[in-house]
């Protein structure tokens, strides 16, 4: 059952997948520019430990997880994307990296206004991504913002501007070692409810994520973790707070249940296959605290 804290994001699937049919992606298409926002937002203790518990957070703090806003504002941004005017299909849209800019911890008792909106569309190799952004505000103060790619599949060609190479993120410390794996920290078995634990605490109740047969309908052999679960498995482990950057990107799916292993060195972190081998990367991502603006 979904978590009653957060809007029910059940009407914008079905909105988006009732409109996908109808969307022809493209870089050059319009987006829309209106902002939502939700104000007066306080946050619900009881929601935001079961947060903590299912991502691996401590639970008790006084700072939310450096994820959590994410979570509350993800049911506008369903709206965002679910809507007649976005450009590109809701069915099949992947989320393929997250940017979180933090510029002080928020705090569990302050009041907040979120706003989303889609900046804009960027070209990639195999489509069209959207960039959407999530603001947190706390009386008039921005303090936290963070920039989600969600990639459109669709055909390119070596004419189309689509076709040209997505762009790279900031080199990280370890750029030059991308064939490298980072050292080993952890190893984590996941359960086969990981997915559904996270969607009942998200409001993300893709079926993808729930049960082997509803993601064997998508192509998947099995239920595959949320994206943000595993960003925010690795940021719990690493517990960055006060002003910070992180980037993550997705690189490949997380079968359930399943075997990860965490891996970090300095700024950067990753979550891979278990044992030897060619290295198969799941999440890889950087933290930076202290540097909020780090481009």
């Amino acid at each position: 059952m979904a978590d009653r804290h957060l809007p029910s994001m059940t009407p914008h699937l079905v909105r988006g997948a009732l409109l996908s049919p109808f969307k022809h992606p493209r870089p050059d298409a319009p987006v829309p520019r209106d902002h939502l926002v939700r104000r007066d937002l306080r946050i619900d203790l009881a929601h935001l430990a079961r947060y903590e518990r299912v991502c691996g957070f401590g639970t008790g703090s006084d700072a939310l997880p450096i994820t959590y806003p994410h979570v509350l504002g993800f049911p506008l941004a369903m709206r965002v994307m679910a809507s007649r005017p976005f450009p590109l299909p809701l069915l099949g849209l992947v989320h393929t990296s997250i940017e979180i800019r933090q510029r002080r911890a928020p705090a569990a008792g302050e009041t907040y206004e979120l706003a989303v909106y889609a900046e804009g569309l960027a070209p990639h190799r195999r489509g069209t991504e959207a960039l959407v952004v999530t603001e947190a505000r706390a009386g008039g103060e921005l303090v936290w913002a963070s920039r989600s790619r969600y990639l459109a599949r669709h055909r390119t060609t070596g004419d189309s501007p689509s076709a040209a190479p997505e762009p790279e993120p900031a080199p990280s410390r370890n750029a030059g070692t991308a064939g490298s794996p980072l050292p080993a920290l952890a190893e984590w078995r996941l359960g086969g409810d990981v997915g559904r634990r996270y969607g009942a605490v998200s409001g993300d109740r893709n079926p993808i994520h729930l049960h082997p047969f509803t993601a064997r309908l998508f192509g998947f052999p099995r239920a595959i973790a949320h994206g943000m679960w595993t960003v925010a498995r690795c940021l719990a482990e690493r517990g960055p707070q006060g002003p910070v950057y992180v980037r993550a990107d997705f690189k490949a799916p997380v079968l359930l249940p399943g075997t990860v292993t965490y891996a970090a060195d300095g700024p950067d972190f990753e979550l891979r296959a278990p044992g030897g081998g060619p290295v198969r990367r799941h999440l890889t991502g950087e933290v930076h605290p202290g540097d909020p603006d780090r481009v």
